[in-house]
């Protein structure tokens, strides 16, 4: 399709009216939505304190997702949560007991600690969510010293409770039983809907840059948590999980082609990549048609490209509308200032 229009914003609202002419659900509608069938807008990077005083604060925006980027702390076992410090928190997390702490007291706090936060925000606000929380490990797991998947289930379980859909809550069938893996049950359409899911969370982990950067890191945090869900699975274990593997990295076809051990492919239901890529030719339908989740990244870099951080409104609310078109689950972005835009929840589509 060739635009014709000199005009940036004239151009993408035309390439919005071709591609998203769906109308925005009411509250009713989406809550009825099974979870894959919708699309939220996310907050990259959101435990920032330049984006936020507060992680509560970009809570309070109605966002459908955040993102914490952690590193593993092998000497003192602690998640340090900053973009590029490795030994050291630089965050908005404050560890709050209770929902008035949420917006008070020291920031530069750990990973559970902002576990805490959200689990205390989801609390004074119930009918919210539900939430995807998305973690970057930068440098990826370090089980043979402590710090690997059973760990950081057992850190998200201390710390989220109860509020976590776990990967057995999508295996497990309504009438008993489970199925097999979580492509089984995606495929199935086993999510739960919206409203089921108010104030709860789902944690999905990708691999950090450092770690894909590093050419001596030979197992990525994607394959050594599908190995996890895997091999607790065939114990009879699989409830112990907390978080999905994410597929890093857009392509065509079915991604997970790219791990050689086929065995872990169908513990992958969630995935995760440049909002640009999947646009370019990249067949977005198959992972609707399949109920996977997709997180598209840089949203504001579709062409055209707007603003990554203070788009008009209107400039955010048709990107979010053209990319729910181009079957997004969530759209993530750096869009801090538009609440009205972060709140959105679209039919998936």
């Amino acid at each position: 399709m060739t635009l014709r229009r000199t005009s940036a914003a004239a151009a993408l609202l035309a390439l919005t009216a071709v591609l998203a002419p769906a109308r925005q659900a009411s509250a009713a509608d989406t809550g009825a939505l099974p979870l894959a069938s919708a699309t939220t807008v996310g907050l990259h990077n959101t435990y920032d304190p330049a984006a936020f005083g507060f992680l509560a604060q970009a809570l309070d925006t109605g966002t459908g997702m955040v993102e914490l980027d952690a590193w593993t702390d092998t000497v003192t076992k602690e998640w340090k949560v900053s973009h590029s410090n490795p030994l050291g928190n630089r965050n908005n997390c404050v560890a709050a007991a209770t929902p008035d702490r949420l917006y008070t007291g020291g920031a530069n706090k750990d990973l559970e600690s902002c576990l805490d936060d959200i689990r205390v925000w989801l609390g004074a606000h119930p009918g919210s969510g539900p939430l995807l929380v998305k973690l970057e490990l930068k440098q990826g797991f370090a089980a043979n010293r402590g710090m690997g998947p059973a760990q950081l289930d057992a850190l998200v379980a201390a710390h989220l409770g109860p509020a976590v859909l776990r990967p057995a809550d999508l295996l497990a069938r309504s009438g008993g039983g489970a199925y097999a893996t979580l492509d089984e049950a995606a495929r199935a359409g086993n999510w739960p809907a919206r409203a089921q899911l108010a104030g709860r969370v789902l944690v999905d982990v990708i691999p950090g840059t450092v770690e894909e950067s590093n050419p001596f890191d030979t197992l990525h945090t994607d394959v050594e948590y599908a190995r996890h869900l895997r091999d607790l699975a065939a114990a009879g274990r699989i409830g112990e999980a907390q978080v999905f593997p994410a597929v890093h990295g857009a392509a065509p076809g079915d991604p997970r082609t790219k791990y050689s051990d086929a065995s872990l492919r169908p513990w992958f239901a969630v995935f995760d990549g440049d909002a640009s890529a999947y646009a370019s030719g990249t067949d977005t339908g198959w992972y609707d048609r399949n109920h996977y989740l997709l997180v598209m990244t840089d949203a504001q870099n579709v062409s055209p490209a707007i603003s990554a951080t203070d788009p008009a409104a209107e400039q955010a609310r048709a990107r979010t509308q053209q990319l729910a078109a181009a079957h997004a689950s969530v759209v993530s972005s750096d869009w801090r200032h538009l609440p009205e835009v972060q709140s959105l929840v679209l039919p998936r589509g």
